[in-house]
């Protein structure tokens, strides 16, 4: 059987919407899926019948930031951590200079990077269970594939500073007070509200639309051109630190840990139902 893609764009009209789609990791940006989601822009921008994209996770996250097997051969492997710091710029380029508006609808947890797409995205809808939050500095990391280029033209760079420093939730009643968010819905009514405002924008004149989203946009590209060379050089500098190493250990750990315990868990259902056939 083949396996499913891992991020699927499908049409509703003239909205495209395209899913994070590797639900049993929380959607966790892979070096495939990161790729695929800094590709998928171009993609779209020759899909001549597409006016407004709505972007989302599947399963019960938006997205949960790095995986753990990247996170670890970032650390250990140069030439692929220069070449996820070249994806890196290219995602924040891609999506800042994308022409259709775009609607994050984050139906769950957006972490690190997770966070730092959906507030690139020019419309964030939340359901009211979701949370975003940047652990970058928390994980002896640098904070730099978006979140120092936008949260300081969302809310004040005081709030910004204390976010990024501590890596704490925010939450969704939280995100739209600070500005991460326009709306908050609950979690049925998240991607019915998306879609009908996308259908919405995807019935104003095209040409304005378009080119006012890039007019805006423009604060934020010379934004990223200033800080973005910086904090990405940061950002790879700290793999060269020792607490990125011995958080990654930690983080590693726990991850296996968690693997087991699934893995037990599973096997004691498997033996359960073994036992009520006979």
């Amino acid at each position: 059987m083949a396996e499913a893609p891992i991020l699927t764009v499908d049409s509703d009209g003239p909205v495209r919407i395209v899913t994070l789609n590797k639900p049993d990791t929380l959607n966790a940006m892979s070096h495939d899926l990161h790729n695929a989601l800094a590709s998928v822009w171009q993609q779209l921008s020759g899909d001549w019948d597409a006016r407004v994209v709505v972007l989302t996770g599947a399963g019960r996250a938006f997205s949960a930031g790095g995986d753990v097997p990247g996170f670890l051969e970032t650390l250990t492997n140069a030439d692929h951590r220069r070449a996820g710091f070249r994806e890196a710029g290219r995602m924040v380029t891609e999506m800042l200079r994308f022409h259709l508006p775009v609607i994050a609808a984050v139906n769950g947890p957006a972490v690190g990077l997770g966070a730092s797409v959906a507030v690139m995205c020019d419309i964030v809808y939340m359901a009211d269970t979701a949370f975003m939050a940047d652990p970058h500095v928390a994980m002896g990391l640098v904070a730099a594939d978006g979140g120092s280029v936008t949260w300081p033209a969302m809310m004040s760079i005081l709030r910004a500073k204390e976010y990024l420093f501590t890596g704490d939730r925010i939450y969704a009643k939280d995100a739209l007070n600070l500005g991460l968010a326009n709306r908050v819905f609950t979690a049925d009514q998240l991607m019915p509200e998306a879609l009908a405002f996308a259908h919405r924008l995807a019935e104003l004149p095209a040409q304005p639309l378009q080119d006012t989203k890039r007019a805006i946009n423009l604060h934020l590209t010379a934004a990223a051109a200033r800080v973005l060379p910086y904090a990405l050089a940061a950002e790879e500098l700290s793999f060269s630190f020792p607490d990125v190493g011995r958080i990654a250990q930690e983080f590693a750990e726990r991850a296996e840990k968690k693997a087991e315990k699934k893995k037990a868990a599973a096997a004691g259902s498997e033996d359960s139902g073994a036992d009520r056939d006979h």
